[in-house]
């Protein structure tokens, strides 16, 4: 018999060889390696590269937003969480081709002007201006006179930098919000602990939209927002901030993991659904604010297949569990 050779990637790039000439000895070798890994392998063909966008990573390939959690443990309190939210809520996709729902983001040249940014309400939280914000960027839920939280998301090509406002509005020559943050899309940096962003958990927010772009290749590399009905204070990193004052443990944290279970049947399925769903097992959901139950947050596209979306809301919550990604911090 012909030897044969099986090289794995560990979490943090360690490689692995394993060298057999029988099959025991390779399962053996596979079983060794099962070890070492901590049940998180990764074979080598799927070794994870930065998604890129406009020239740019939606951040480093090793970013906790980009990592796989279909094996990470189920958290002990997961029931609870999960009940929280709501068992017979369904899924709800926030996004489709109106372009007054989801969350819109523009992106500009490495030349694009810079303005000036007035915070209202955050500023000690808030990345100082000026961001090179147009003044007819898109704002999140149709503009000045629009539902919902008036995000702004822009992203600068060359630099590969992400501006995010929250409640903004245009103003004279720049724009006003009720906080701003900047994250280097090349570096997996938190914020400060205890920071806000642009969101409640003080994360970014474009990568963690369902974007038309990506599903159309096929498959999304990354977890996905998720907002919920309530909050403990407290948050897991990569999150840096909680939204609530409550000292309830069976809330969900900001920055909860939640993975839509791998017992759950995705047949019936199709096109564009099926494609999230499958991130939803392999990437699964961040908390990333309150708002309503198990609404995914996305991009308006024209793109976009309203009624084949329409399918994600056969999904219930009790069909989810949240996993294990770190300790809950406390950080005021």
């Amino acid at each position: 018999m012909r030897a044969s050779l099986r090289t794995w990637v560990l979490p943090g790039g360690v490689v692995v060889v394993v060298v057999s000439v029988s099959a025991a000895a390779l399962l053996t070798g596979v079983a060794l390696v099962a070890s070492l890994a901590s049940a998180a392998a990764v074979p080598a063909g799927r070794a994870r590269t930065a998604s890129v966008e406009y020239g740019c990573p939606i951040l480093p390939a090793e970013d906790p937003l980009n990592q796989e959690i279909a094996d990470a443990p189920v958290n002990p309190n997961s029931a609870n969480y999960v009940a929280s939210i709501g068992l017979t809520a369904h899924l709800h996709p926030d996004f489709g081709t109106n372009k007054t729902y989801g969350i819109p983001f523009t992106v500009v040249g490495a030349h694009q002007p810079k303005v000036p940014i007035k915070f209202t309400e955050y500023g000690a939280e808030s990345n100082p201006g000026p961001y090179p914000i147009p003044p007819h960027a898109p704002v999140e839920g149709g503009g000045k006179n629009g539902q919902g939280d008036k995000h702004v998301l822009v992203m600068q090509e060359g630099s590969c930098m992400l501006y995010e406002l929250y409640d903004a509005h245009h103003n004279g020559h720049g724009w006003s919000a009720a906080s701003g943050a900047v994250f280097n899309l090349r570096s997996d940096a938190l914020r400060p602990e205890g920071w806000t962003s642009a969101d409640a958990a003080g994360l970014p927010i474009f990568p963690l939209l369902a974007r038309y772009p990506e599903v159309a290749t096929g498959q999304i590399d990354h977890a996905l927002r998720v907002t919920v009905p309530a909050s403990q204070m407290g948050y897991i990193h990569p999150a840096t901030h909680y939204a609530s004052n409550s000292s309830n443990p069976n809330l969900p944290p900001m920055g909860l993991r939640l993975r839509l279970k791998a017992s759950y049947s995705l047949a019936g399925f199709t096109g564009q659904s099926l494609i999230i769903l499958e991130a939803l097992k392999r990437y699964g959901l961040i908390v990333a604010d309150n708002g309503s139950p198990w609404f995914i947050t996305g991009a308006p596209n024209s793109h976009w297949n309203d009624e084949n979306l329409e399918q994600i809301k056969r999904v219930p919550g009790s069909e989810f569990e949240a996993v294990e990604t770190g300790p809950i911090l406390h950080t005021g």
